[in-house]
């Protein structure tokens, strides 16, 4: 079970920095970053949401009611510079947050140019805009833990590791990394804008519903009465809940605007080794937990993907005084409540804000 504790310590100064502070957030329609737009809302900042219409329906776009709670949502799409550059000096933001993208490995299969105009156009569409928007001081761009050159090996990838991407997914983002790095010397050097990236592990929570992905899988499965088909069972991936690594974004987002060119690096926000789990560990405890619920393996030919993936996190733990809050256990015991309370017809916005402020509460 969730242990809570209270560390108010941490939020008070989340919130100091936070309240009132305009943040112009891409992909708010999207899971991690619907959840990203009600964090920061709930800490009093005026969340400006730039983004395509929610990528899935459901949605947690849709359940939680983002539009409703946000400052203003713009659908708009971040391959159209002169539309987003527009409005990104329009919202005057002082912090910019880059979450959209098309982010998933095997569409990236199927829709190769798409995911690679996304994933670099629309970074260097991003970093362009801010350029032009005088009131910017700091850019997080989210990129993945799959921006590493996979090696297959047992260690964990650090920040200086070399980048690469078998998929077009996760070669793009590697591309997305380089070319911000790119603008980071290139423009930012000597301005007062902070550019930096950050690298999460495979999230999981409440109100996730793309396909192909394990846990929206599972739940979709069990909602249609059906046998969950997986694809890889002994895939080893960096499992965590979605609030661990936007208890980073935010942690360095801070830094860049209060410190500046100091934090304008790459960063990785990962669970701790042992929650590095084969993709066969996590459906079996989702079923051990959900009466009638099963599991097999497809037989079909699959196409590829890393089978060892994992995130040292040493640089965000010394530097940033970040850590992991819950397990694994943890998380996806947070998950399932989340989904079964959606079943039930709650609240999605109390419940989902209490959840963070029960997060955020602990030490």
């Amino acid at each position: 079970m969730v242990e809570w504790g209270c560390s108010m310590e941490n939020l008070e100064m989340s919130k100091g920095f936070w309240k009132d502070r305009v943040v112009f957030l891409t992909g708010h329609t999207g899971f991690k970053g619907g959840w990203t737009a009600l964090w920061l809302t709930h800490l009093g900042a005026k969340v400006y949401g730039f983004s395509l219409e929610p990528p899935t329906n459901p949605s947690f776009y849709k359940e939680v009611g983002i539009e409703d709670i946000i400052f203003k949502s713009v659908i708009g799409d971040i391959c159209n510079l002169e539309n987003l550059s527009q409005e990104m000096k329009a919202s005057n933001a002082s912090v910019v947050i880059h979450m959209a993208a098309q982010p998933l490995v095997r569409d990236s299969y199927t829709y190769p140019v798409e995911t690679f105009k996304t994933n670099i156009m629309g970074t260097i569409n991003i970093l362009e805009s801010a350029r032009k928007a005088e009131t910017v001081r700091a850019v997080l761009n989210i990129t993945t833990d799959k921006c590493y050159e996979n090696k297959e090996w047992v260690w964990a990838y650090r920040e200086n590791d070399r980048l690469g991407g078998h998929d077009p997914y996760s070669n793009s983002k590697a591309c997305a990394e380089l070319v911000t790095n790119s603008y980071k010397n290139s423009f930012f050097q000597d301005s007062l804008v902070s550019v930096a990236t950050v690298r999460a592990g495979n999230v999981i929570g409440g109100g996730d519903w793309a396909k192909d992905r394990l846990i929206p899988d599972f739940f979709r499965s069990l909602d249609e009465d059906k046998i969950l088909s997986i694809r890889s069972p002994n895939a080893i991936r960096p499992w965590q809940h979605v609030f661990e690594p936007i208890s980073g974004y935010l942690k360095v987002a801070e830094k860049l605007v209060e410190e500046g060119h100091k934090f304008s690096e790459a960063w990785n926000f990962g669970p701790e080794d042992s929650d590095a789990k084969p993709v066969s560990w996590i459906v079996q405890e989702l079923c051990n937990s959900i009466p009638n619920a099963e599991w097999e393996i497809e037989k079909s030919p699959q196409l590829h993907e890393a089978g060892n993936l994992k995130l040292d996190s040493s640089k965000s733990k010394n530097l940033l005084n970040w850590k992991p809050k819950w397990s694994l256990q943890n998380a996806l015991e947070a998950t399932t409540k989340w989904h079964l309370a959606w079943k039930k017809g709650d609240n999605m916005k109390s419940f989902s804000i209490n959840q963070i402020k029960n997060f955020l509460e602990l030490n």
